[in-house]
């Protein structure tokens, strides 16, 4: 039997406790791929909204650095656009591990909408 090699993502994985340093730094572009509804609900203080299925279609138009933070709710959609972001030659990315929910119920800074 052969045993395959592990897969090496093109980003790294951080946990919100490794992330809020970088993410208070303002060195990082942040970018949010949930919906809008679920942004209204609640956010990180600072992300720009690009819902997953628009970064898709057009990368390019939404990155404006060398270092993005893609966070979600949970850290699947962010995975793929982190993916994405990789692929069109972003230097640095990173995807936030538990995504927005991870941040809240770390007690750290929340922003709402209404």
């Amino acid at each position: 039997m052969v045993q395959e090699a592990a897969v090496q993502e093109p980003f790294r994985r951080v946990s919100v406790d490794e992330a809020r340093p970088l993410i208070e730094s303002g060195e990082y572009e942040i970018i949010d791929v949930r919906e809008p509804d679920e942004y209204a609900r609640e956010h990180i203080p600072g992300v720009k909204l690009v819902p997953l299925r628009q970064f898709l279609a057009n990368p390019q138009k939404y990155v404006t650095r060398d270092k993005v933070i893609f966070v979600c709710q949970v850290g699947q959609r962010s995975a793929v656009a982190a993916e994405m972001a990789a692929a069109i030659g972003v230097p640095e990315v990173i995807n936030l591990e538990g995504g927005t929910e991870a941040w809240r119920n770390k007690g750290y800074p929340i922003e709402r909408q209404g």
